[in-house]
């Protein structure tokens, strides 16, 4: 008599289960947009969410204590003049955030500790380069102030948000690029394109290193991201439009280590990966579950571990860093569901009946520390992340400002015309003198009258908001 073995595993039983309803974010007008973005970013302090909004493109940031009902009235970022498209979060700073729109432009924000009073229109820094809707924001995963932008113009651009200039220019693109992701290290990237190919790019040769056609047969978008060992995750469709998943091996395209049929839908799979679980996390626009897998080193290599099911649709998915999930409660990930109006928090659970820490389940995990400047990264240097440990949970730092040096963008740019405290006084007729000082005075009284407004303002709405008025 044969018995089957059941394969050893401790994430086996993981289970996803939906917070109170309390604890989850209402009223919440999600971005009806039509681009394939999770929509949503989270980080150990905030959730920002993409909103709906007149006049432009905005985006909420809630701290993660306030949840609950959210005023129709709180604050919102909105400082591009078209639909906001994707945001992500730096994973060196939590205070900091990246986001690019329709409007041909990609933006970093500081974001202050506490809660927005007013909304928020100055971003740190914008950076301007592509000619169409910039759709994918990346940042790097250990050089500080790397982010990599991706634009409906098959461009991809790599800046130093420290200065605002673009280091890496890159066209190897013939058509729209659906997904970017970063390795490990930083070393290379992997895309998905609207040419049915998937490419891994070393940005600082400048040049697609390999390149597969076709990972998955039908014509409807992929996704791909580089999992811990080097090897590429990948979704897509069949010729039959079936959605499928993949593994595969960047230095033999050839064959795939997996490739597995799932369903039939229309929703786009966006993967979202544990690199210490060594999990995958599936969650398809327009489906009401989600499904996670496990890699490992044993055939068939993706293993099928369970679904997470509710009623109601979803619209997109935030994925917390694992430096944000409770190890007191066994949880290993933690995704927010976007739903019309709503967000609510997912945690995926391992059951253990101790109350230690589970040092299996929390290995070292990346911490919040650049493991490089951006200059020994574009000299050639890689670097894998600065790991931090667990126990005992771990707790955000203050936030510290980004300084944004312009010195570089203005060496860069040429100049077109000199400004007039350049020009030779000397060479100016007295009146034309005397006129320009007397209407320089009069705009610095105007400023300064501006100035005081804005102050008693501000102290009149502190004064309504503390209940003081």
């Amino acid at each position: 008599m044969s018995r089957s073995i059941v394969r050893q595993s401790k994430f086996r039983h993981v289970f996803g289960l939906a917070v109170k309803a309390e604890q989850a974010y209402d009223d919440i007008r999600v971005s009806k947009v039509t681009w394939d973005s999770s929509f949503c970013a989270v980080n150990p302090k905030f959730l920002a969410v993409i909103v709906e909004s007149s006049g432009g493109g905005a985006f909420l940031v809630l701290p993660l204590s306030k949840t609950g009902r959210v005023d129709k009235n709180y604050p919102l970022v909105i400082g591009h003049s078209g639909p906001v498209l994707d945001i992500d979060w730096c994973p060196h700073d939590d205070n900091i955030l990246a986001s690019c729109s329709e409007d041909c432009t990609a933006m970093v924000w500081q974001i202050p500790d506490h809660s927005l009073t007013r909304p928020l229109s100055d971003p740190v820094v914008v950076l301007e380069g592509h000619s169409k809707r910039v759709g994918i924001v990346s940042w790097h995963p250990t050089a500080r102030n790397i982010l990599l932008t991706a634009g409906s113009d098959n461009l991809i651009i790599i800046w130093n948000v420290g200065t605002g200039e673009p280091l890496i220019s890159m066209d190897d693109h013939p058509d729209l690029i659906y997904s970017v992701s970063w390795n490990r290290n930083g070393s290379l990237f992997c895309t998905t394109c609207k040419d049915r190919r998937l490419r891994v790019c070393d940005p600082r040769k400048r040049e697609v290193v390999a390149e597969r056609l076709a990972p998955h047969e039908g014509i409807r978008p992929m996704r791909a991201i580089f999992i811990r060992d080097g090897n590429i995750f990948t979704t897509g469709f069949t010729r039959m439009s079936q959605r499928e998943l993949g593994l595969w091996d960047p230095t033999n395209f050839e064959e795939p280590i997996a490739l597995l049929e799932l369903d039939t839908s229309n929703g786009v799979l966006l993967p979202y990966y544990d690199a210490d679980a060594n999990m995958v996390y599936l969650c398809g626009k327009g489906d009401s579950s989600v499904r996670y897998f496990e890699i490992t080193e044993e055939v068939p290599y993706v293993h099928y571990l369970n679904t997470f099911s509710s009623k109601e649709p979803q619209r997109g998915m935030g994925f917390m860093p694992k430096r944000g999930v409770d190890v007191t409660k066994c949880e290993i990930a933690r995704l927010y569901k976007l739903l019309d109006k709503k967000c609510e928090p997912i945690t995926m659970t391992v059951p253990r009946k101790s109350d230690l820490f589970q040092d299996d389940l929390y290995p070292d995990t990346a911490g919040p520390d650049p493991a490089m400047e951006p200059e020994e990264w574009l000299d050639g240097r890689d670097e894998d992340p600065i790991l931090i440990s667990m126990r005992g949970g771990y707790v955000p730092p203050k936030s510290r400002e980004l300084k944004v040096s312009k010195k570089n963008v203005l060496d860069s740019r040429p100049t077109t015309r000199r400004s007039m405290s350049t020009l030779d006084t000397n060479s100016l007729p007295p009146q034309l003198l005397e006129r320009l000082l007397e209407e320089l005075q009069n705009l610095k009284a105007t400023v300064l009258s501006q100035e005081k407004r804005i102050c008693d303002l501000e102290n009149k709405l502190s004064q309504y908001t503390n209940g003081t008025a």
